[in-house]
């Protein structure tokens, strides 16, 4: 990575230099410190730059999401059949919702399936209610995975948000100490040797809360995105559920009136033989 790119980056950030002098710019800054502050400075830039990329990237994610979240949510309202609406939510890659809806789904399909062979302990299965606890574990797998999904790449903003102004300060000190070692060699203490290394040395404390700053608010956005979602995620897993054992419900209800129906009839079969 160039100097000239990092002077860029610099230029924004570095307050004007107290002294007057020719070439007292930030990039004559850069030029005239020393290596550790360089490379102090190097890598605050590549934290930040690493920063603006991921804030970007889950903006781009985020937007995609909550879109597809939407158009999904609306499918699910107009109350339709859960297989035509487990066709359509596969084209809505992006969508926590269509994840949960579709996790919850295929599980559900599996058990019921189970439970109408009349094979209630496949998968230590003992039931109705069981079933429905073991729809309910698996969309909670999938709501933790959407959200580590979610998350991936955040802790880097915080990180970035936490050490960043250190880091800078790290290279501010030693500045001042390589400058108080040239005044120490030179024999002078007057501003016009001191003030040129301690503004230099003062540019890795402007840079390294030029990057904090940003990446603090990039977090705190994105973590609140990814808890307002994750209560989507919660109240949608909740409702999916009451249909379910609604659904649940009837059929089992459905299946005692035949049953009796089909005891009734023989009963009354077995009264006519008498």
């Amino acid at each position: 990575m160039s100097l000239s790119l990092l002077s860029t980056f610099l230029t924004t950030v570095a307050l004007a230099s107290p002294y007057q002098r020719a070439g007292n710019g930030v990039s004559d800054m850069i030029r005239h410190a020393g290596p550790m502050v360089k490379l102090v400075l190097l890598l605050l830039l590549v934290m930040s730059l690493a920063c603006w990329g991921i804030a970007l990237v889950k903006w781009r994610l985020f937007r995609r999401a909550e879109k597809q979240s939407e158009e999904f949510y609306e499918l699910y309202r107009q109350k339709k059949n859960f297989a035509h609406l487990y066709r359509e939510s596969q084209l809505l890659d992006e969508s926590y919702l269509a994840q949960v809806f579709r996790t919850g789904y295929v599980e559900w399909g599996r058990l019921s399936k189970a439970l109408e062979a009349g094979n209630p302990t496949e998968g230590a299965l003992n039931g109705v209610e069981d079933a429905l606890e073991t729809v309910e574990r698996t969309m909670e797998g999938a709501m933790l995975l959407e959200r580590r999904r979610l998350e991936r790449f955040l802790p880097l903003l915080a990180t970035t948000g936490n050490t960043a102004p250190f880091i800078g300060l790290f290279g501010t000190v030693w500045g001042i100490m390589t400058s108080f070692q040239e005044i120490g060699l030179k024999g002078a203490a007057n501003l016009a040797v001191v003030a040129p290394g301690i503004s230099e040395a003062l540019v890795a404390t402007a840079v390294g809360l030029a990057a904090a700053i940003p990446a603090v608010i990039f977090y705190n956005h994105f973590i609140n995105k990814v808890q307002s979602i994750d209560g989507q995620m919660r109240y949608f897993a909740s409702d999916f559920y009451s249909l379910m054992k609604r659904e649940w419900m009837r059929r089992s209800s459905h299946g005692v009136r035949v049953a009796a129906a089909e005891a009734s009839s023989a009963v009354r079969t077995g009264i006519t033989s008498g």
